[in-house]
């Protein structure tokens, strides 16, 4: 009876404290999400919302509300999920509240049963009668370990009562408290959404704008891709011709598509891949405002953008440094573009486009975070790092290799 006792005793506390950390862990995921969310919209606020002063075009200004309405509508979904595990948790909670009330009267309903027969039984005199009126020695001794059991039994009855009495207390402020969030978050939500309402009311305004000469601004668009594909051609053809030179001094046949590295260069490759996913911003203040990859403009859905990097909105004058110890392998510069700046680590290749300044020049020696140049600001106020990273001449996305990118 004991050891049965005990047995259940230890799975209900084993299997109550894993839901619970379990519960907890999604719910500390969704709130490091949630601060997430709401950091990135102040950052937005700020780098692309706070100056009223500079009249951004048309096409700038969908563009930025564009991003700011996908992220309201992340953070409004990721609290919405917050405050649905929130009504798990209490109906959860109000069940096993339940439950335990039951146990509990059932015990106790028990436990006074068995103190009141034991008091009755409880003289010396009685036990020692018990004993004495055995049959024999063996017959004693067992009734013996029965009176030792029985006591035991007692204790675990009451300690049982005390540990679930206490679990159904913890339970009743977990309770309170679930109730408190999940008002606050739900709180939170209305706020959100009416913030959303306004800005798709000005979005769509923005947008019927723009279909009365939807043509003129899909060209528009274009030319910029344009641009930017140029710019794409430009370092590659450096990277190829950085990986072709590097062969050539190695001896090695000219058609190889990666880098031929020295050990020194092998082991800077090395670190920079060990410190994926934990590398530094190229801007102290940033948000991505173009993701790696093909995706549709907000402004004709007709018309693809190409990305080989990110694009961060980042604050005027801001500084751009390296994300990682190298050696500048190129400063490029086209007639109509602003200089970008390559900086190589072993096979990898750290690209920094669209710069008003540059710092540094070919075959410089670099060190993890130093200044490298300024961010360009265009006439609409904008000013945007283009950041892109290649192993050998294959563009990654720079997602997975930043920290909280």
């Amino acid at each position: 009876m004991r050891n049965k006792l005990t047995y259940i005793l230890f799975l209900f506390l084993l299997l109550s404290s894993f839901y619970s950390e379990a519960q907890s862990a999604k719910q500390k995921a969704l709130e490091a999400k949630r601060v997430k969310y709401q950091k990135e919209l102040k950052q937005l606020n700020v780098l692309l919302f706070s100056n009223k002063k500079e009249e951004k075009s048309v096409i700038s200004l969908i563009e930025d509300l564009n991003y700011k309405v996908s992220v309201r509508r992340n953070l409004i979904k990721v609290t919405n999920d917050q405050a649905n595990l929130l009504t798990r948790e209490i109906n959860a909670n109000q069940n096993e509240i339940s439950s335990l009330r039951e146990q509990l009267t059932t015990l106790k309903k028990q436990y006074s049963e068995m103190l009141v027969k034991s008091y009755k039984s409880k003289s010396e005199q009685s036990r020692v009668m018990f004993l004495l009126s055995s049959n024999d020695f063996k017959q004693a001794y067992k009734r013996l370990q029965y009176i030792k059991q029985y006591a035991n039994y007692q204790k675990e009855q009451g300690d049982l009562i005390k540990t679930k009495t206490q679990k159904l207390q913890e339970l009743n402020t977990d309770l309170l408290r679930q109730k408190e969030d999940k008002d606050r978050l739900v709180a939170e939500n209305r706020k959100t959404k009416r913030e959303l309402e306004k800005e798709v009311n000005e979005q769509e305004r923005l947008m019927a704008s723009i279909r009365k000469d939807q043509s003129s601004y899909a060209s528009k668009i274009k030319k910029k891709q344009q641009e930017i594909d140029a710019i794409d051609r430009e370092i590659n053809r450096l990277i190829r011709e950085a990986i072709l030179a590097s062969n050539k001094k190695a001896g090695k046949s000219s058609s190889s598509k990666g880098f031929a590295l020295t050990p020194e260069a092998k082991l800077i490759a090395k670190n920079f891949v060990s410190n994926k996913g934990k590398l530094p911003w190229p801007v102290e203040k940033g948000v991505v405002k173009v993701r790696y990859g093909t995706q549709q403009s907000p402004i004709d859905p007709t018309v693809k953008i190409n990305s080989n990097g990110v694009r961060i909105a980042t604050e005027k004058n801001s500084r751009v440094r390296a994300v990682f110890k190298g050696e500048v392998l190129a400063v490029a510069g086209q007639k109509y573009s602003n200089p970008t700046v390559l900086i190589q680590h072993g096979n990898y290749i750290t690209a920094y486009r669209n710069l008003s300044k540059v710092y540094v020049k070919k075959g410089d020696k670099i060190v993890t975070n130093q200044e490298i140049g300024e961010v360009f600001t265009n006439s609409d106020g904008e000013t945007m790092l283009g950041f892109g990273i290649f192993k050998d001449s294959k563009p990654q996305n720079p997602a997975g290799w930043i920290y909280k990118m």
